[in-house]
Parts: structure tokens; C-alpha cells; sequence
């Protein structure tokens, strides 16, 4: 058989799939499987999008579009950009990819060579360090534990950058912790980033809306003007909006970089859907009630499953700030047994121990870079919620130290 390249070597797939498929294969074997493995809305795509995807098909807009994106989205997502975030991007800085993922592939492989580096805080969503790897680059995590708040201190940023770095990636509110930056604290990262002029800074703002505390959307190339020509600033539809299966993140990025990466999309994928597109754009420019709609869901369900959490021994968990995800510490359960006898050694074990035992998927914490700790996500429906929780405060009451 011919050989395969090299590189897939470097590939790995990421926990959640992982997590997400063996509770698929245990659904199909008749097992009443709760997720709460994949960050994904349970809510409707809102109807202005559906009605407006369905007017574009029937007008005709199902032809190629422009590998960027069509105007009409491109002109909604700067709109966006200066009502949310402050921020002003010519249209020839913004681009149209399938989902926030492929803005991170295509800004890595216009930039990365062999051996570059790219400062990650730790946890972290596990697309950025795998996706750099399997372009050649070099992931460089920075511990951000929870007695930090989860957060980057400047002093750990200014330490992990060489002069091999070739971005730091910035992400708030975190998957999967919740944390959030105030305006203060980016500027103070915003300083040590001034330091290092070959560095690109990679903020990405997906989760923006879902913060509860009030202050929304705060954009690191709005509190430091200084780093704009260097700033990518990355969003999207699928959170916000519950369009994860429509595919439509975006970026604004100086025109030099967003040339580069419109290069690389036009190789990998060319454009993105057009009737998505029409979609995209008419949720942007509506009146944004729903989005307040389901913060507040979350912000419910974050406090129930925060202090149902607290109930099951040996987990800890804080309070996150904002997206959808809680992350609490299971040092705890570590070095005992499951009543299944399962030894617990590793926070991995325990998610295992606890899908195939009381049929709850979750991922743990190693797969973001951090241990011993598990992510689950809280965009699901109340009651599946409560009930999950209720499992996992059975396992964890059921484990011995055997």
C-alpha cells in the first residue's frame, strides 16, 4: 500500500470526539447516555436565519461564492464587529471560513513554519495545540490554574515568549473554564505583548455574548489599539446564535494576513455556503433579544450545576464567568475505585469509569491541559442537567479507597 504522509503522524483526535462517539456506540447498545461532552446549544436556530436561507435558495444565491465570503455577510460582520466589539475592520480584514476552526487552520498554516512556536494558556480548547502540531509548529503551554482564576498572568506570558514564538492565543470567555478578562487585565497583557513585535496575537471571541456578568463582549484589539496590526480577532455563528450546524465562523485581521489566509481557504475549501452566508447575515443584523434569551438559560443552569457539583465528594468546583462549560477539580477521587471497580488514577479514568458506569459522557481535563480536572458542558435541557448531575454524584459517592 502507498504510504501516508508524514504529518498525519502528527494528528490526533480530539477528546470530545472521542468521548462524544463511544456515548453514540452506547446509545445505539440501548444505554440511556447523557452528553455533555460537545459544546453544543440545544436551542433553534432563530427563525430570521431559517427564513432567510431559504429566501437566498429560492432568489438563487446557490452559485460559487467569492472564497472570502459574500458581501452582503461581510458587510453584517463589520457591522457586528463595531457594535460589539468596538472594533473597525475595513472589508477587504474580514473572511467568511467553515466554523471558527478553519480560521485557526488557515491563520497557522499562512504563518507557521517548521519549528515556530505558538504560547497557548493552559486549559485550553484543543484545536489550537493540535492544530499547530499538525502544521509543524510547536504548542507552548502556560499553566493557568484555578487559584489564578484560570487566567494568563503577564508575567507567565512574558516568560513563555522566545523569539521562536509566532503567536499567542487569547481566548475568553475559555473553553473550557468559563474565565473571562476585565479591560484592566487585557491591557496588562496588552503591555507585555509590546514587548514582542514578532508576535501575532490570535483572540478568539466565540463565546463573546455568553459572559454573566454583565460587562459583554471585550475585545483585546479594542482595549490595546497599539497591537491592532497584529491582532486577529475571531467569532462566529455557532454559539451565540445555536448554528452549529451551519458552519459560519469569521475574522478580521490586518489585510496582509487575511490575504494569506484567503490563500490558504482557497485551496483547502474555497467559500463557504451561500444560503449559510444569507443566514449568517440576517441573524447578525437582527435584534438581538434572543441572544439575552439564552444567557439567561445558561446563566440558570450554570448556577444548578455549580451547586450540584458541590454536593458530590471529592470534586470542587468554582463558578465560570461566562460560555458554556464548567470545569471542576476531581484530586478527590483520585487513587480510589469505582463501584464498578475501576481504579481511578487519572482524571481520564474517571470520565471513563464514569460514562461506563452511570452513562454520563464528559471529557477530562488532560485533553485541555490541564489535570486533575473534567469538562462538562451545560447547553443541554434542564432536566437531562439535573440528571446527570444526580449520576455523578452517585459515582462519585460510590467510590471507595481500595
Amino acid at each position: 500500500m502507498p504510504a501516508l504522509s508524514q504529518r498525519l503522524g502528527r494528528a490526533e483526535t480530539a477528546a470530545a470526539v472521542v468521548m462524544s462517539t463511544r456515548a453514540r456506540e452506547m446509545r445505539a447498545a440501548g444505554h440511556n447516555v447523557i452528553s455533555l461532552a460537545i459544546g453544543e446549544p440545544d436551542f433553534a436556530t432563530p427563525d430570521v436565519a431559517i427564513e432567510a436561507a431559504a429566501k437566498a435558495a429560492r432568489d438563487g444565491l446557490t452559485k460559487y461564492p467569492p472564497v472570502d465570503g459574500l458581501p452582503l455577510l461581510k458587510q453584517a460582520i463589520q457591522r457586528k464587529f463595531a457594535r460589539d466589539q468596538k472594533i473597525d475592520f475595513a472589508l477587504n480584514e474580514i473572511m467568511v471560513s467553515n466554523g471558527g476552526k478553519q480560521a485557526i487552520f488557515n491563520a497557522f498554516a499562512a504563518t507557521l513554519d517548521e519549528g515556530d512556536e505558538v504560547v497557548i494558556p493552559s486549559p485550553y480548547w484543543s484545536s489550537y495545540a493540535l492544530t499547530a502540531q499538525f502544521l509543524g509548529g510547536v504548542a507552548v503551554p502556560v499553566s493557568c490554574p484555578e487559584n489564578n482564576g484560570f487566567r494568563l498572568r503577564p508575567e507567565d506570558l512574558d516568560a513563555a515568549i522566545t523569539p521562536r514564538t509566532k503567536w499567542v492565543v487569547l481566548n475568553a470567555p475559555n473553553n473550557p473554564t468559563g474565565a473571562a478578562y476585565s479591560a484592566e487585565q487585557l491591557r496588562d497583557l496588552a503591555q507585555v505583548l509590546d514587548r514582542h513585535p514578532h508576535v501575532w496575537i490570535f483572540s478568539d471571541e466565540i463565546y463573546e455574548h455568553l459572559r454573566y456578568d454583565g460587562l459583554g463582549s471585550i475585545s483585546i484589539a479594542a482595549v490595546a489599539p497599539q497591537l491592532r496590526d497584529r491582532t486577529l480577532v475571531m467569532s462566529g455563528v455557532s454559539k451565540t446564535y445555536a448554528m452549529t450546524g451551519w458552519r459560519i465562523g469569521f475574522s478580521g485581521a490586518p489585510a496582509t494576513l487575511t490575504r494569506a489566509m484567503t490563500v490558504v481557504q482557497s485551496h483547502a475549501t474555497a467559500g463557504i455556503s451561500t444560503v449559510g452566508q444569507a443566514a449568517a447575515a440576517a441573524v447578525l443584523d437582527a435584534p438581538q433579544d434572543m441572544v439575552g434569551e439564552m444567557v439567561a438559560a445558561y446563566h440558570r443552569r450554570r448556577d444548578m450545576v455549580v451547586a450540584m457539583l458541590r454536593r458530590a465528594p471529592g470534586l470542587t468546583c468554582a463558578v465560570p464567568e461566562g460560555a458554556f462549560y464548567v470545569f471542576p477539580s476531581v484530586a478527590g477521587c483520585i487513587g480510589r475505585t469505582s463501584a464498578g471497580g475501576r481504579p481511578i488514577a487519572t482524571d481520564k479514568d474517571f470520565a471513563f469509569a464514569l460514562l461506563e458506569e452511570q452513562h454520563v459522557a464528559l471529557v477530562h481535563g488532560a485533553a485541555f491541559g490541564m489535570s486533575p480536572h473534567v469538562r462538562i458542558s451545560y447547553a443541554t435541557d434542564d432536566a437531562s442537567l439535573e440528571e446527570a448531575c444526580n449520576r455523578i454524584i452517585r459515582f462519585c459517592e460510590g467510590l471507595s479507597a481500595g
